[in-house]
This record gives C-alpha cells, structure tokens and sequence, in this order.
C-alpha cells in the first residue's frame, strides 16, 4: 500500500513545492535586463532608455516598490512605462509612490487594460486551452460589460503633473541634450482601444529618433509601425509567458504574437520593412495569479547606439 501512494504523494510534494517557489521566490526575484539596440543615426550620441511594464501594484507590495525605487540610480536619458500598473484599485498611491524617483527624468507612458478595469478571477488553464484551440488573444478582447473601474484618471494626473508624456493614440516629444526624440504611441490593443489611423503617416522628418510605444505587442499594431517606418517600438503585456518551461520557454503570449518573441530583443517585418521590438516580461502578475516560474520578473534598460 505504500509503494500505491509514493508516485501521487512524490507528485503533489513536488507541485507544492514548485507553487511555494514561483509565488514565494521567483515572482519577487526582480531583475535588470540590459539590451543594446543599434538603431540610431551615425554619429548621434546613445541614448539610455529604462523600460518598465506591467507593474500590477497591490496595495502592500513593499519589496516590488523598493526595487522600482532603486530603478532611479540607472539615470537613464528616460523612462517608458508600457501599462498595466495597477491590480488593485488603491494601488494607485503607491504606484506613484515607487515611480516617483523616475518621474524626475523625463518620460512617457501608454495604458493597459489593468489600469482601466480591475482584474477578475480566470482559471489558467483557459489560457492554456485557448492556446491549443487556436483561438487565444486573436483580436483582443472588449471590456466586460460590468468591469470593476480602477482611478486610471488619477494615475494620469501623477503622471502627466511629473511631465511625462501621455502617448493615448497620439504623437509626443522628447528634448534630450537638445536632441528631439519622437515617440508614437497607441492605446491598449488588447482591448481594441487602439487608434492607428490617429497617428499614421511615419517618422517626423524633423526628428532626430522616432519609435513606437504600445501595451500589447499584437500584429496590427506592429505590422503598422513597421510599415510606417518606425525602426524601434516598445511593448509589453506578455509577462514573458510568465508560467515556462525551463528549456523550452513559454506557452502563451495573451495575444497573437508567436512564443518565440515572448519577451526580449527581436524584430518584425511587414511590408519589406524590417525594424526592432522589444517586448518587457514586466515585474508583476495579475493579483489572482501572483506566480511566476522560469521567468522573474524585470525592468529593461536599453542602451540604443548608432547604426552598424
């Protein structure tokens, strides 16, 4: 009777352990990913470019907020945030609270969806299901009718009274060092609240540095930014897959960008233009699903330098 139940015990021991590691360990091992992507014009200075995404704050993260804190000593040229800041509606003073030393460089930001709409319960398994059926993140996904609001509107004020640029389907401008740096940014695909059409047309001729900014990296929007021109755009929302395979890597992206481009430096081609995207695997996790495994979660700092 004991060798019956020594293989069902061994596993569950080890499905413990494994749930006691991801949500313990793994989800608050922060790290620093540093990229280096030659895209600027010959002789143009490199520019230090901190990436941040998907912090989804909960009220009491104090270690998550302390790191994001320390963030401020990289003095990067500026600063991104790609969305999803929030999972818990009274998170929002706390967000501030952590990006408050990096809101005194200059920076801009797009939303997510989890900063318009507090997060539901979803079993994980859907994700996965939905992955083999072909059917996952495809087109996005309307809000829910009934969604719980979460007080983005005073998220954009924090951020807009520190002068970062709000990117909601618009065009904005860096001054760097007297250098112009263009960013073109989109609401959330992920929700269909992107507008293209609003900002399409390409780089300004008179920029001296154009990219593209985004929440979800789904193939309209880069097949857009590529198209038009644009040789960088920086995304996050996928978590990096955030539950992967050592080895083998991650499942699902929660959109329909393939696995391969999951997280990291890479690029994408679309009309005989190729260009660059870079996609953060954030530093939070639904508050619901606050694991992590084969995937801890970051912050990017991209060295961007001249064209080789």
């Amino acid at each position: 009777m004991r060798a019956q139940y020594a293989v069902p015990l061994g596993i569950t021991a080890a499905g413990a352990a494994g749930l006691l590691y991801s949500v313990g360990f793994e989800a608050r091992s922060f790290r620093l990913r540093r990229v280096t992507v030659p895209i600027l014009p010959p002789g143009m200075r490199p520019l230090r470019v901190l990436q941040v995404s998907d912090i989804h704050m909960v009220s009491g993260q104090r270690k998550k907020q302390r790191w994001l804190r320390s963030l401020a000593g990289l003095r990067p040229d500026f600063v991104i945030n790609t969305g999803d800041n929030l999972s818990d509606p009274e998170g929002v003073p706390e967000v501030l609270d952590a990006l408050g030393p990096l809101m005194e460089f200059p920076g801009a930001y797009v939303f997510g969806s989890n900063d318009y709409y507090g997060p539901r319960f979803r079993n994980p398994a859907r994700y996965l299901l939905e992955k083999v059926q072909g059917r996952h993140g495809l087109n996005g996904n309307p809000p829910v009718v009934g969604a719980l609001h979460n007080p983005w509107e005073d998220l954009r004020d924090g951020f807009d009274s520190a002068g970062w640029l709000n990117l909601t389907n618009v065009r904005g401008t860096l001054k760097i060092d007297g250098l112009e740096i263009e960013l073109t940014g989109l609401d959330d695909p992920h929700i269909k609240h992107d507008r293209y059409e609003r900002v399409a047309g390409g780089p300004s001729d008179s920029a001296d540095f154009s990219m593209g900014i985004v929440h979800a990296p789904y193939l309209r929007v880069l097949d857009a930014f590529t198209a038009d021109g644009y040789p960088l755009t920086l995304a996050g929302h996928t978590h990096g897959g955030q539950l992967c395979l050592p080895f083998y890597g991650a499942f699902v992206t929660n959109c329909d960008l393939d696995t391969d481009r999951v997280k990291g430096l890479s690029t994408h081609t679309s009309a005989g233009r190729t260009s660059y995207l870079h996609v953060s695997a954030g530093c939070g996790t639904n508050r619901y699903t606050p694991a992590r495994f084969a995937c801890p979660p970051e912050a990017t700092l991209l060295t961007l330098t001249g064209r080789e």
